[in-house]
């Protein structure tokens, strides 16, 4: 007769927990409670999450490969700094992303994708109007990661989430410029507008524009240029 394994956490749990900790802890980050080249303060996360150090250990693991953070041999752990040469791979792999989900998500999107999207789409409208660029901010995420959704791939959604978490961190850190809040709900629109009557090419095309824009945006407030030619992203630092 078969011993019986002893009890633990079901694999579903100890997956959700995991989840749940890195979304955690990647939030923090990304918000800018810890700060560029700041030591991940591991007990205090501990007691914030209530997990032990191993779980807790494991998240870093992941956010690491996520580029949020810097495993450091016997040192622990400390948030990845934002360079504008890494941004602009950043930028430069999500322009490929971009054109692969907007062809996708053209023809794979359902009913219940479009209506959550104009949902956010109206948020964003709310938000852009009410000059609130931390809400603005997390709903521009969110809006770019439902797409991606419904593109309905698992492998290339899980990737481009990584990338738009830095992207989101970037926001985050720097001031917003309202004209270009303002420019950016314009080519949600034009996003909208191409998925509504599902026009694949021009979904890509758009999507691959405002991810340009973004890049240039963004690491202008940083005193890089970024060039967006078919394929080519570079930095240019002052």
């Amino acid at each position: 007769m078969m011993e019986q394994q002893a009890s633990g956490p079901a694999d579903g749990q100890v997956e959700s927990l995991h989840a749940r900790l890195v979304a955690g802890i990647r939030d923090i980050i990304v918000r800018g409670e810890l700060a560029d080249g700041a030591k991940v303060p591991e007990t205090a996360l501990c007691q914030r999450f209530a997990v032990s150090r191993t779980p807790l250990r494991e998240a870093l693991k992941a956010l690491a490969n996520e580029g949020l953070v810097t495993l450091l041999p016997n040192r622990g752990a400390v948030v990845a700094p934002l360079e504008p040469p890494v941004l602009a791979e950043v930028f430069e792999a999500k322009e490929a992303l971009e054109r692969f989900i907007g062809l996708a998500a053209a023809e794979r999107a359902d009913d219940a994708d479009l209506t959550a999207l104009e949902a956010i789409h109206a948020d964003l409208c709310t938000a852009a109007n009410a000059q609130d660029t931390v809400a603005y901010t997390d709903l521009n995420a969110a809006f770019h990661n439902r797409i991606a959704a419904a593109a309905r791939n698992g492998q290339v959604q899980q990737i481009y989430a990584s990338l738009q978490s830095q992207v989101c961190r970037a926001r985050h850190a720097i001031n917003h410029n309202p004209e270009r809040i303002a420019a950016s709900l314009a080519e949600h629109e034009g996003i909208m507008a191409a998925l509504r009557v599902r026009a694949r090419f021009d979904l890509a095309d758009r999507l691959s524009q405002h991810n340009a824009a973004t890049a240039r945006a963004i690491l202008g407030q940083f005193g890089a240029d970024y060039t967006n030619d078919i394929g080519q992203g570079t930095t240019r630092l002052p």
